[in-house]
């Protein structure tokens, strides 16, 4: 299954699917904190037909890439995403815990 990601920011705000060719997987909500250069990761759902794959994950590491690329830290008040987070060797230079 080939999978993609579609990043939807509207001004402080946003979210992140992930999909296949086919149909939406899941979805990653965050918010934005221009002041302290922070992304904060506010919820990680998948739909229940492709749970247990470790697409969340994917998810939480697409936002990873997304707050490096733009230079910001990442706070998740989601607490699957502070999980996912708080497992990784190599997210330091991102994740506040």
């Amino acid at each position: 299954m080939e999978l993609f990601f579609e990043n939807h920011k509207s001004g402080n705000g946003g979210y992140i699917t992930l999909k296949s060719s086919s149909e939406d997987i899941g979805r990653l909500t965050y918010t934005i904190v221009p002041e302290l250069k922070r992304l904060i990761v506010s919820y990680v759902m998948i739909f229940p037909k492709f749970e247990g794959q470790g697409l969340g994950k994917r998810l939480v590491e697409n936002s990873v890439e997304f707050a490096r690329k733009n230079g910001w830290t990442i706070k998740a008040h989601c607490s699957y995403a502070h999980a996912v987070l708080s497992r990784k060797n190599d997210v330091s230079d991102v994740f506040v815990s």
